[in-house]
């Protein structure tokens, strides 16, 4: 019943934000606003982590499930990849950088207040 219940919190949090994304016509994904949501539910402690926790921890032991339709994707892609190969490792390169760097000065953040 737990398990059922986390799926439940998580796909509810996933149609907030595609509801959220549609109202704002798609500018943000709605997948990124509903992890948003989540984040600010549990950190505001509007939501127990207990609720997710079982769930969230079956999602990351078994992520690479998730690759699958990205790779057969990028394979599909092939012919578009390859003519802007550079260009899409530099902005790859670029966001990682800056989400490392936002996600250090969050996580800095949080640890100054937890204490």
């Amino acid at each position: 019943m737990k398990m059922i219940k986390g799926i439940f919190i998580i796909l509810l949090f996933y149609f907030l934000g595609q509801g959220v994304s549609y109202l704002i016509n798609g500018f943000v994904p709605g997948s990124i606003i509903g992890m948003i949501l989540l984040f600010l539910s549990l950190y505001f402690k509007a939501l127990k982590p207990d609720y997710v926790k079982d769930v969230a921890n079956a999602f990351t032991r078994n992520m690479a499930i998730f690759f699958i339709p990205a790779g057969a994707g990028l394979l599909g892609s092939y012919g578009i990849i390859s003519k802007f190969w550079m260009s899409i490792l530099i902005v790859c390169s670029i966001s990682t950088i800056l989400v490392i760097a936002v996600v250090a000065v969050i996580q800095q953040q949080m640890e100054k207040n937890r204490k």
